[in-house]
């Protein structure tokens, strides 16, 4: 058998995550229903650098599952494809993976963007991903509570509830603010994050950009270190995984 690391695209809506889960559609379950024609109808697993939630996207996710050998990675990559129609979910690229590499624990960044459109009509070609909030924000203010969130803390008051990571201490390399017309997009960069990180500080930010908290409460927030301190959790379609990295590209 051999590895393959898969570069994954797909559109979360209506779909219940990345995790296999009994009686739902998923992203996972749908890419191995698909390997499984090409394993002689036995079952492959699969395992990703992320487990994205229900309604969430993504342009750069990252697998990996075993098939027989006699495939090359074009065929592994169109032949996914074909099976997986007509599925939002579509391999990118495919390439051999080396024995020492895995999606998850061989990652050194992942980085997601978020979409809030903020004009008054309601979203149509972007309905599903975006969050729409029918009225402007301030971004100077937002920015200035983002720089307050970069860089080494302890994030309980951002994570969920039922996040199972074992520490809270997360390393946030960058929180951007980005003025594109009617959207702002907020990009986020980590080695990892913990459950809804993003969400949570999205939804805070949002606070702040409507004038209804300072830019100095969010740290207030953030040394709380209590989740009811926050704000609330943005919904899941405004948010896309766009990217994960390594040390070494394993599509290069």
């Amino acid at each position: 058998m051999t590895n393959w690391a898969l570069l994954l695209e797909y559109d979360g809506s209506g779909v219940a995550g990345w995790q296999r889960q009994t009686g739902q559609i998923t992203q996972q379950s749908i890419l191995e229903d698909a390997a499984a024609h090409l394993n002689g109808g036995n079952p492959v697993s699969s395992v990703a650098a992320g487990r994205t939630d229900a309604g969430v996207h993504a342009n750069a996710q990252v697998a990996m599952l075993s098939l027989p050998d006699r495939y090359d990675a074009v065929r592994v990559r169109d032949a996914l494809n074909y099976h997986m129609r007509p599925a939002k979910l579509v391999v990118v690229l495919a390439a051999r993976a080396k024995p020492d590499w895995h999606p998850r624990f061989s990652a050194i960044g992942r980085a997601y963007a978020y979409r809030i459109l903020t004009r008054r009509a309601r979203p149509v070609l972007q309905l599903g991903h975006v969050w729409h909030v029918d009225h402007p924000l301030d971004l100077t203010a937002m920015s200035e509570a983002a720089k307050i969130l970069t860089g080494r803390h302890d994030f309980t008051s951002f994570r969920a509830m039922a996040c199972q990571a074992k520490s809270p201490v997360r390393t946030l390399d960058r929180l951007d603010i980005q003025d594109r017309g009617d959207e702002v997009v907020i990009s986020a960069a980590a080695q990892s994050f913990l459950h809804h990180q993003v969400r949570n500080m999205v939804g805070t930010l949002k606070l702040v950009g409507e004038g209804r908290w300072p830019p100095t409460r969010v740290g207030e927030a953030l040394a709380a270190r209590d989740r009811s301190a926050a704000g609330p959790t943005a919904p899941p379609q405004g948010l896309t995984l766009t990217g994960v990295t390594y040390d070494t590209d394993p599509f290069s």
